[in-house]
C-alpha cells in the first residue's frame, strides 16, 4: 500500500503554522527545510516520514480544531503581552492554547472570536479580498441620526489616507445614548471606535455578534464551544462562494 504524499505547502498548513499561500512565500524565501535541506520547490511532495522545519523549528501535522469563543471585556486577543495584561488564553483551557484567533477584538470589546489551528481556514476567513461581514451591537454616547449613518457608509478618514466604511442601523435609543447594529467588511484597528469618535459619539460598549454565518448562539461570556465538522464544511462552502463573487 502506497503512503499518501501531500504538497509541501499543504503539509505546512496542516501543522497550523500558516496558510498554504504564506507557506509558498516561506518556501521561496528559503526558510523551509525538508530532512535538513533547504527546499524552494513549491510542488515538492512530502511523506509522513519526512521532517519539515520552518525557520529551524520542526513542524508536524495537528488535529484541526475550530472553536467559537465569547470574549469578555478586559482581555486582549494575543498569546502573551509584554505589558502584563490579561489575555484570552488566561481563561481558555490549555487544550485550545495552540489555536489562533481569526481577527481580533480590543481589550474593552466583547463578543465572538473564532479560533483554529487551520492556517488555510484563517486565511480564507480573514483575507481582505473575500469580505466576510462582521456584525456588531454597539452602544454610543449621544443620539446619532441618519446623516451620521450616511457618513459611515460613504467612508470616514480615521487615519491619514485610511478610509473606513461601515453599514449601520439604529436599533434603539437608551436615554441619551444610541444602540446600533454595525456591519463591517474591513478589519481596521479599532475601526468602529475611531469612526464614532470622529462623529462625536464615543463608544460605551461594543460586542461582535457574528462573523459571516457564525454567531454567539448558545454561548455565555467566557465560554467556548467546538464547531462541529458539518458546520465547518458549511462555512468553507460559504467562504468559497464569497471568493467567487
Amino acid at each position: 500500500m502506497k503512503t499518501q504524499k501531500v504538497r509541501l505547502n499543504k503539509y505546512i498548513a496542516s501543522t497550523g503554522y500558516c496558510s498554504r499561500r504564506k507557506a509558498d512565500e516561506l518556501i521561496e524565501a528559503g526558510k523551509v527545510k525538508v530532512n535538513g535541506n533547504v527546499v524552494k520547490e513549491l510542488g515538492l511532495l512530502i511523506s509522513p516520514k519526512d521532517k519539515v522545519s520552518v525557520y529551524g523549528d520542526l513542524v508536524e501535522p495537528q488535529e484541526l480544531k475550530y472553536i467559537r469563543f465569547y470574549k469578555p471585556a478586559g482581555y486582549i486577543t494575543t498569546t502573551d503581552d509584554e505589558k502584563g495584561r490579561k489575555t484570552i488564553y488566561d481563561i481558555l483551557p490549555e487544550e485550545v492554547h495552540n489555536l489562533k484567533p481569526i481577527g481580533r477584538l480590543d481589550k474593552d470589546s466583547t463578543g465572538l472570536l473564532i479560533l483554529t489551528n487551520d492556517g488555510d481556514f484563517i486565511n480564507a476567513f480573514a483575507h481582505p479580498s473575500i469580505k466576510v461581514p462582521k456584525t456588531y451591537r454597539v452602544c454610543a454616547q449621544g443620539k446619532l441620526n441618519l446623516n451620521d449613518l450616511t457618513l459611515m457608509e460613504k467612508g470616514i478618514e480615521i487615519e491619514k489616507g485610511q478610509i473606513a466604511y461601515a453599514f449601520a442601523n439604529i436599533i434603539d435609543f437608551e436615554g441619551k445614548n444610541t444602540v446600533l447594529e454595525i456591519v463591517l467588511y474591513q478589519g481596521l484597528n479599532r475601526q468602529i471606535r475611531k469612526m464614532l469618535d470622529i462623529l462625536g459619539h464615543s463608544v460605551i460598549s461594543l460586542k461582535r455578534i457574528s462573523m459571516g454565518p457564525v454567531d454567539l448562539q448558545g454561548l455565555k461570556k467566557g465560554q467556548f464551544k467546538y464547531i462541529k465538522s458539518k458546520q465547518i464544511q458549511q462555512i468553507k462552502a460559504y467562504l468559497k462562494k464569497l471568493n467567487k463573487e
